[in-house]
């Protein structure tokens, strides 16, 4: 098999070490031979293809990257927001901040896509946006067109429409699944133009849909990047407080929660979810954040809101992050959204982009489910 000259041993080392490994471990985990390792650092040659292409993919870089001459900085290969982020978090997974760093790119695809099917970005932004939370708020819903009936799909979609790209992770082992060990629910990052929010798979839409609510509010009050987990939704960080703040009356607005009947209110916690739950339903959330705002209002004490988390804690909940894939060919939308499949899938039909692009962007998808994904999107 033919053996490849002039690679640059100094990137692959360099990139190793950018994701806290050494160039021993990645071949070791790729299994290619120490020998092999040892011909190439004395040659810079040595390895195969499809050796280079293992060792791109498990450092998150194209295999020409590791072919170029010249050593590279590679802190210079890393966004402000990614810096950003890992700062925030510096104990971050590998896997995720390569999850970070491949959103990162999708925005730059997308804004690509967009621009062939002649659809101009236009900023993210309100033109007018009131600087509390509860105002922004319900400003928020009146320029998204939220009605009173809610879910995580239809705000996705409508923040969507208004010219982000909002992206859900998967729920089963893959590439944008996050890791078990990282305490990340979700994340944005602030463009003025295709701002990015990304949220994790949860147990219950309600859950996504209230990640995604205080991310918007991040972006929409804050205007920055932010990376939360349980332990900035629970933080008394005036910014995390702000965003928790938006998120409820984005959801819960005060004109509907009068809909909640006080009197109802059961004696036991363990009964709060049968008394909220047609709220719930209709307003796509979790009765804790009903509870939540109904606490805000002075409508419910601390002590009834306490003892309902704790019952809470102690039910034995199936958690869902798992999922079938019987419809593979539906993933991309669930992952990427529909404005980013549809842009994939226009570009493809009007031959922009090829067959191998779109299978590629839309997360390896074989051919024959990008096929009848295309057929989706053509009978809808």
């Amino acid at each position: 098999m033919e053996r490849l000259e002039n690679i640059n041993f100094e990137r692959i080392k360099a990139s190793a070490e950018t994701h806290q490994l050494t160039v021993e471990s990645v071949f070791d985990e790729l299994n290619i031979a120490r020998s092999t390792l040892d011909y190439l650092c004395e040659n810079n040659s040595g390895l195969t293809w499809n050796q280079l292409s293992k060792i791109a993919k498990h450092l998150n870089r194209s295999a020409l990257y590791f072919m170029e001459p010249g050593n590279v900085d590679e802190e210079s290969q890393q966004t402000a927001q990614f810096r950003s982020l890992q700062n925030q978090k510096p104990g971050l997974s590998r896997k995720l901040r390569i999850i970070i760093e491949k959103i990162e790119r999708y925005r730059e695809i997308y804004l690509t896509l967009r621009d062939y099917v002649e659809y101009e970005p236009l900023p993210f932004m309100p033109q007018q946006m009131p600087a509390t939370a509860e105002d922004a708020a319900d400003a928020a819903r009146t320029w998204l067109g939220i009605g009173r009936e809610n879910s995580f799909s239809a705000t996705r979609l409508a923040i969507e429409k208004a010219g982000a790209l909002v992206i859900r992770s998967n729920g089963y082992d893959g590439a944008w699944k996050v890791p078990n060990e990282d305490d990340v629910l979700g994340f944005s990052l602030f463009h003025e133009v295709c701002p990015i929010v990304f949220v994790r798979k949860q147990e219950s839409d309600a859950r996504q849909l209230f990640t995604l609510a205080h991310e918007l509010g991040h972006l929409l009050l804050h205007r920055d990047h932010f990376i939360d987990g349980q332990e900035e939704f629970s933080s008394n960080n005036h910014r995390e407080k702000e965003a928790n703040s938006f998120a409820g009356h984005f959801l819960i607005p005060s004109v509907q929660l009068t809909d909640v009947d006080d009197d109802a209110k059961p004696q036991s916690v363990s009964d709060y979810v049968r008394w909220l739950g047609r709220h719930a339903k209709q307003w796509g959330v979790s009765t804790e954040s009903i509870l939540r705002r109904l606490l805000d209002e002075e409508r419910l004490t601390l002590a009834e809101y306490n003892s309902f988390r704790n019952w809470q804690l102690q039910q034995n909940y199936d958690r869902a992050e798992g999922g079938s894939r019987m419809y593979r060919y539906r993933e991309p939308s669930h992952l990427f959204g529909e404005g980013f499949v549809s842009a994939v899938i226009q570009s493809l039909r009007e031959n922009r982009i090829s067959l191998v692009q779109a299978s590629q962007y839309l997360d390896n998808l074989k051919a024959d489910d990008l096929r009848k994904l295309e057929s989706h999107y053509a009978s809808n």
